[in-house]
């Protein structure tokens, strides 16, 4: 029967408790305690009791309660236990029932998703005689409960005050209940407990997010407010008082920026009128005058920075000077008459330093050549620049003046062709008319010859006077290719050179290179006038010179802005850049 059945599942437990088992022997006090557990009296080795105050009758030690998960002060769930050792739970006694542990065999009930705030279970296989207050005795040993709904089909819901209880609550599923010493089956059931999911704790759980949240935010706020700068004092109204001050600190250099900014607000804010405009005026007038000031420090800082600049570079001259004369003594160390002398280690240490200061001396020359070249070039482009800018303001003056002339040439022309056919309309008249005619015509006729003459004069004058502006116009174009041909060298030259010491004879080299190249692109794209793409002109330069780079190329035709340039031409997808040649266009406008 049922009893029989306990009674053997106990006498199992005994025999295959893992945890009276695992503990050691040398430690007297934990066995007398698993064994008071098992309501087994304690027994050394040898079968002698441990503890002489141990009651059988009892079936435990005086003063030590049996200990059960139910508990008080044990937490929520049983301690952890080892996945290879089965659950031992133990038989729990109320007043009105007794609860019996289920086959530590067989797996753990299944439960469902643990809803959020779950403070409510589900209890199932509640015996048909329960009542209400059977299952508040069972389930008050889990905390306090709030709330109990009793179904007639054997089920119940229980709501309790935390959510910690309802983890006590679920290590009951699966435990038989029995009431009083009842066999019947009514009296007797299985429980079956679960989570249940209630709206009242739905709604205290998103409660309790929202205030956590808000919290959250508040601590968010807080922390920003605490890290955020402190606020600008705020700006004073505008007052006859207030701006005697601020005139006054406009004039101190170390208040100039404060009352500046006050200033600029009273301005902002509509504070100029009629009355107010002469004290506005001497504020500004005084904050002008801080501009000379401004700069002043400015070239102040700028020389500064200048001899800066000239006090390195002294310092790096004498640091490579020395690195020279450090590596001079190296080399005339290494010499067969010295050399012989020292020890295989020795030259070897006078190697390694001579190769480490050559590379420190290579790396400071270095640095130095670039600043130099660096100055160089600043000087160059700003002579280029002045001298483009010249070239082209006389230029367009010449070619305003050519226009003017061309326009006077061709008013004087028309004129004199006026006066050709009124010569031609009177020689005809005085054929048709008598020789004997009236002497003013022949004075008239004299008069008229004279005035084509001056007037061929005249045009010739302004003829003379045309191709000398043609003259000067060729020779600032000529100018102009000089300058191109300059602008030309100093890229190739910089792209090339390596250092300050290039000869001349390898820049006049560079020079040629580059106006052959100028050449040979120019040739190429005055062949194709609708332009080409600069990896086509590359590829026809590099037939003839492997060594050229395509960005020094499109460099040198981006200088060249009068020669070559760049045109975007398709659409969408097809879009490409090309070059084409300019260099005529100039000439046909003339």
């Amino acid at each position: 029967n049922e009893w029989d059945f306990d009674r053997w599942r106990w006498v199992r437990t005994l025999n295959v408790d893992s945890t009276a088992m695992t503990l050691p022997m040398s430690d007297p006090t934990a066995w007398a305690t698993a064994m008071n557990n098992l309501g087994m009296a304690p027994l050394g080795i040898a079968g002698q009791p441990i503890l002489p105050d141990f009651d059988p009758a009892l079936g435990m030690m005086t003063g030590i309660p049996p200990i059960t998960p139910m508990m008080p002060g044990l937490g929520i769930v049983p301690p952890p236990i080892p996945p290879d050792m089965p659950v031992v739970k133990e038989i729990i006694h109320c007043k009105s029932c007794t609860l019996f542990p289920p086959n530590p065999n067989l797996p753990p009930p299944a439960t469902r998703e643990r809803p959020p705030g779950c403070k409510t279970v589900f209890v199932g296989g509640l015996p048909e005689n329960g009542t209400e207050q059977i299952i508040v005795e069972v389930f008050e040993q889990c905390g306090e409960i709030i709330a109990i709904r009793k179904s007639k089909k054997n089920f119940c819901h229980i709501r309790f005050a935390e959510e910690y209880m309802v983890d006590k609550a679920l290590y009951l599923s699966g435990y038989r209940i029995r009431l009083g010493s009842s066999t019947d089956k009514k009296d007797t059931g299985r429980l079956h407990v679960d989570f249940a999911q209630a709206r009242d704790d739905l709604y205290e759980w998103e409660c309790k997010q929202r205030m956590l949240a808000r919290e959250e935010r508040h601590r968010r706020r807080m922390e920003e407010e605490r890290l955020r700068p402190p606020s600008p004092p705020p700006v004073v109204h505008y007052s006859d008082h207030e701006c005697s001050i601020v005139a006054e600190k406009l004039k101190d250099d170390s208040k100039f920026s404060e009352a500046v900014q006050t200033l600029l607000t009273w301005i902002e804010r509509g504070e100029v009128n009629r009355r107010s405009a002469n004290n506005f005026y001497s504020m500004i007038q005084s904050a002008n005058s801080h501009v000379r000031r401004l700069v002043n420090e400015k070239a102040a800082h700028e020389k500064d920075m200048e001899e800066a600049k000239e006090k390195f570079k002294q310092a790096l001259s004498g640091i490579l000077i020395q690195f020279e004369q450090i590596v001079a003594v190296y080399h005339s160390a290494s010499k067969q008459k010295a050399w012989d002398h020292f020890t295989k280690a020795q030259r070897k240490n006078i190697s390694v330093w001579c190769k480490q200061a050559e590379e420190i001396r290579n790396i400071h020359n270095d640095e130095l050549m670039g600043i130099r070249r660096e100055e160089e070039m600043e000087m160059s482009d700003d002579e280029i620049e002045e001298t483009t800018e010249t070239k082209e303001t006389e230029e367009s003056a010449l070619v305003s003046q050519a226009e003017a002339l061309k326009e006077e040439n061709d008013s004087l022309r028309w004129q004199l062709d006026a006066y050709r056919n009124e010569v031609e309309l009177l020689k005809q008249e005085q054929g048709k008319v008598h020789r004997e005619d009236d002497p003013n015509k022949e004075q008239q006729l004299k008069l008229l010859q004279q005035a084509l003459q001056g007037m061929q004069q005249h045009l010739l004058k302004v003829q003379e006077e045309y191709k000398k502006k043609e003259a000067e116009l060729e020779k600032l174009k000529d100018d102009k290719l000089q300058v191109e041909k300059i602008i030309v060298s100093s890229i190739f030259l910089s792209c090339y050179s390596l250092s300050c010491g290039t000869s001349r004879n390898t820049r006049l080299k560079y020079n040629l290179h580059a106006l052959v190249s100028v050449g040979i692109i120019s040739t190429f794209l005055h062949v194709h006038p609708f332009g080409a793409s600069i990896e086509y002109i590359c590829s026809y330069l590099h037939r003839l010179d492997n060594k050229i780079c395509t960005s020094d190329v499109e460099c040198l035709m981006g200088r060249l802005q009068h020669t070559f340039k760049q045109e975007m031409t398709g659409v969408g997808a097809s879009l490409e850049k090309r070059w084409k040649f300019c260099g005529f266009e100039g000439l046909k406008l003339t």
